[in-house]
């Protein structure tokens, strides 16, 4: 008895609630529980505040990195360590971290701040902004719901073509919006078109309703279907019941495998959305922040490399996602049943067909309910072509661009950008009439404009803009306090691994990092590594630093992984071991296409197969700064 209800069961009337007066349970069996009780209660309030020691501890923690490294170098260091720490844990809001080298930088004698604070405003941080601006113009009127829905009416309602064509509409606002911001526009698309196809998902209860339903309906049949009177029949009736007992067991089978059709294709569309706005982001340099970064550390490192621009990136990253989407459609089309390889389910087809016309309907009226193209979403459209024509063409280095007209260095993709976006702050939203002038009784109200700024102030996500800037300012501390240098010296034991390897194995790395840690974080922390690493190889640059950008967006595996898959996964129609599964082979495949891209036609985009002369300088930049390093060093020694 004793064992069972602790020293509770020893005890006379009430003496149980005088134990518990005095702050004791004693239905706990021992001191033993409560001291596990009172651990779990400390580790809950640990846990609590969290965010707290980590921003208190890890400035301690990292204080050997301040005495182990040369002065200079060890306090930059410091303060890189430290913001990856805090942009990992997020201890503090990843804006806010990146302000750190305001703060540290200037303080610790790293950088005085009248250089770190222009990293915060490069004209690349403007490029990005233009981008942002535009997603505004373009979420505002709509134009990506009706791009959207125009597209998945011309692929056609099936299944496979559905994921196809949510995957091709992704991809494509990705290219100009941010991977969320098109994540989120289309999930709820998706997400009325496969309530009209399979209604509302809840399928682990529909499933056992129907079970229970059809054993109640067999269990009828056994007590009802044979009469007391008529035992002689008996036989007869039990193989009747055997009959039907097949049919009803065929039909409860043939439920499951179509409830599991439907739960897989539900998953499939869902799944598909995050993956291709990751994929898509990577084609165009606007498309998503690591892109940006590079470029900004490029002219950081290297300024007199010129051969990045928007043009040139997107003839090497265009093909590239358009064939990663492929493959990835096709199996996340197989591995859900969009694409059928054993074709078991032809019973069904009158049912499907029915939801096909459903969804196709839906699909119709959604679209209807827009109502003819405004004027607005026209002049959008217009301005959004000429945002593409006019980064595209400004300089696309196999032809002379429209940019060879001014001065040499004058105008960047920044000042292109920022020119369209301006228009949209005036140019009317309504058709402009020229009766208007002289009807005296017309309404003289002020025509709106596209684009507005308080809606603008609303929509775009300014703390990527200082997110941006916190890496550049990371990189220029890197370069300026010698830390990139030291870091290069350091990396003697990978001179000899062949380059086509070190892409390989650094698409890897990057990309099982980013799964864990912001993908901006990941690239803004990688980048000076690699920049040295390729010197030390003697390769371009470019041919270490492109793969390990992208790599950072091929980030699948997990909900945490990228805020596109967390929003997916949010729905509550994902299961962490459905990601696992899919995004594995996603990313493997990514690791091998981008191989494959960066040997094949990136080499005569931006010319990998030579060691470019501004490289050149750099590394002879390096290599003074070394000699002069041991000569201070031999010298102090001679002294000792």
């Amino acid at each position: 008895m004793a064992g069972r209800g602790g020293i509770a069961g020893l005890l006379p009337a009430g003496g149980a609630a005088a134990l518990r007066s005095r702050g004791i349970k004693p239905g706990n069996g021992g001191g033993g529980g409560g001291g596990m009780a009172a651990l779990g209660a400390l580790v809950k309030k640990v846990w609590s505040v969290r965010r707290f020691v980590v921003l208190l501890c890890a400035p301690l923690a990292l204080v050997p990195v301040l005495l182990s490294l040369p002065p200079k170098e060890g306090r930059c260091l410091y303060v890189i360590l430290l913001m990856a720490l805090y942009w990992c844990t997020e201890a503090l809001p990843l804006a806010v971290t990146a302000l750190l080298p305001i703060v540290l930088f200037p303080f610790l004698g790293i950088l005085p701040s009248n250089k770190v604070c222009p990293q915060y405003f490069l004209d690349t941080n403007f490029l990005f902004l233009s981008g942002l601006i535009m997603a505004s113009a373009i979420e505002e009127w709509n134009l990506h719901r009706r791009i959207a829905l125009r597209v998945l009416m011309l692929v056609g309602v099936q299944p496979a073509r559905l994921i196809l064509g949510m995957m091709l509409t992704t991809s494509f606002l990705s290219m100009w919006l941010s991977n969320t911001a098109s994540t989120a526009m289309m999930l709820p698309i998706a997400n009325a078109i496969l309530k009209s196809l399979f209604g509302e998902k809840d399928t682990s209860k529909d499933m056992n309703r129907e079970n229970e339903e059809n054993q109640a309906s067999l269990q009828q049949n056994k007590l009802y279907t044979v009469p007391t009177e008529m035992q002689f029949l008996a036989s007869t009736e039990d193989k009747d019941l055997t009959e039907e007992k097949e049919v009803a067991s065929d039909a409860l089978s043939d439920l499951k495998k179509e409830e599991e059709y439907k739960t897989n294709i539900w998953k499939g569309f869902l799944i598909s959305i995050p993956y291709a706005a990751s994929i898509g982001g990577t084609a165009t340099l606007t498309g998503t922040a690591p892109n940006l970064i590079l470029l900004g550390q490029l002219k950081s490192y290297f300024p007199e490399c010129d051969v990045v621009n928007f043009g040139s990136w997107f003839m090497f990253a265009f093909p590239l996602m358009l064939i990663f989407l492929l493959l990835g459609w096709l199996w996340i089309s197989i591995l859900y049943g969009g694409i059928n390889l054993r074709g078991w389910r032809t019973k069904k087809s009158n049912i499907r067909a029915d939801a096909e016309a459903r969804a196709r309907e839906v699909i119709k009226e959604d679209y209807q309910k827009l109502g003819p193209t405004k004027f607005a979403e026209q002049a959008i459209f217009f301005f959004f072509c000429m945002f593409a024509i006019m980064l595209f063409s400004r300089d696309p280095k196999f032809i002379p661009g429209w940019a060879s007209l001014f001065a040499p260095g004058f105008i960047s993709d920044a000042v292109t950008g920022i020119t369209i976006v301006i228009i949209l702050f005036f140019f009317p939203s309504q058709k402009p009439s020229f009766r208007w002038w002289f009807d005296l009784k017309a309404p003289n109200t002020e025509t709106q404009p596209l684009l507005t700024w308080r809606k603008a102030q609303e929509t775009v996500p300014w703390n990527i803009i200082l997110l941006l800037g916190g890496g550049f300012a990371m990189a220029k501390g890197c370069e300026e306090s010698g830390l990139s240098v030291w870091i290069g010296g350091r990396l003697h034991p990978l001179e000899g691994v062949p380059p086509p390897v070190a892409v390989i194995l650094i698409t890897i790395v990057i990309a099982l990092f980013t799964e864990f840690a912001s993908n901006t974080a990941t690239i803004i922390i990688f980048l000076p590594v690699l920049a040295e690493l390729a010197i030390r190889l003697k390769v371009n640059p470019l041919y270490l630093m492109i793969p390990g950008t992208i790599g950072c967006s091929y980030a699948f595996m997990l909900p945490v992984s990228t805020p596109p898959n967390s929003i997916a996964f949010s729905s509550g129609h994902l299961m962490v071991k459905d990601m696992a599964r899919t995004g594995l082979l996603m990313n493997l495949m990514g690791v091998l296409l981008l191989s494959l891209a960066m040997n094949t036609w990136a080499k005569s985009i931006f010319q990998l197969g030579t060691f470019p002369a501004w490289a050149n300088i750099h590394a002879e930049n390096t290599t003074s700064f070394l000699a002069a390093v041991e000569n201070v060093t031999l010298s102090a020694l001679n002294k000792i």
